[in-house]
């Protein structure tokens, strides 16, 4: 059953408590009160209790048996079967039928054709069953919206009916169908995520050894052109080193052109040592 749709076992559990105590014709009344009572949908805890399936071998046991219709079966099932089951009252019908609209919806992924709702439900006219759809709906047993263009009943939602013992395998080769299959696209997910994340970052590695790779051999550049540098000034500043030489300080007195060579290299070295920094 949907979380957004009424709960169905609230009003069950007063007809519980009254029927541990109930036996014989007064148990008789109180099931056909609890198949009249609005709200209640489900039915196979009542169906549990000892004093209603003693019903089933006695005289009463097609109320037993009616019991078991509403709770697993349909409007079908009752008219196939309903000259050795109690007559139903009006409400009762009413809430057979809704309960049919309900497992046909499960049965037909939710799309019913008026064609089939019209023979199930032995309803006279179009009108008719469209009035029984929509008191369905006022009453949170579905939810969905007619289609009069397509004679169609889509269900949106329902209410959930009580398991028979021998559906309980099947269930849970769905459910475990379903999640092998839901583990299956998670894990195609996470596997995809990662691979674009390991991509991502083995490119930004690559990017990352290309720069230092390209600083390095800057930085090699950078320093072999330094070291030739002050070779050659070392090698420049060598005869100013003799100055008892007076041939050499009349040329140091005298504007020389070899002295250019050396600041343009001064300068040039000063550039390479603000490029490093």
């Amino acid at each position: 059953m949907s979380e957004e749709l009424k709960s169905t076992n609230g009003p069950l559990e007063q007809f519980i408590l009254l029927a541990k105590n109930t036996k014989g014709p007064a148990l008789i009344a109180l099931i056909n009160q609890l198949l009249e009572a609005p709200g209640v949908y489900v039915f196979g805890e009542f169906l549990n209790l000892s004093c209603v399936e003693e019903l089933s071998k006695g005289p009463n046991q097609g109320y037993f048996q009616l019991l078991n219709l509403f709770a697993y079966g349909s409007y079908v099932d009752y008219t196939a079967n309903k000259d050795t089951l109690p007559v139903l009252s009006d409400a009762q019908k009413i809430k057979l039928k809704h309960l049919t609209i309900v497992h046909l919806a499960e049965k037909m992924q939710q799309c019913i054709p008026y064609s089939v709702l019209m023979r199930d439900l032995e309803m006279p006219t179009v009108r008719a069953l469209e009035d029984l759809i929509i008191d369905a709906v006022y009453t949170d047993v579905i939810r969905g919206k007619l289609d009069q263009c397509r004679q169609l009943l889509e269900v949106d939602d329902c209410i959930g009916r009580d398991i028979q013992e021998r559906d309980i395998g099947s269930i849970t080769n769905t459910l475990s169908q379903w999640c092998v299959g839901e583990f299956n696209v998670i894990l195609k997910q996470q596997c995809a995520g990662c691979e674009s994340v390991s991509s991502a970052i083995e490119l930004q590695v690559n990017r990352v050894t290309e720069c230092r790779a390209t600083h390095l051999k800057t930085q090699q550049q950078l320093e072999a052109e330094v070291a030739e540098i002050k070779t050659t000034l070392k090698a420049a500043a060598a005869p100013s080193s003799q100055e008892a030489d007076p041939h050499v300080m009349e040329q140091e007195d005298e504007p020389s052109g070899e002295r250019q060579p050396c600041l343009k290299m001064i300068t040039k070295v000063k550039e390479f040592l603000n490029i490093r920094h």
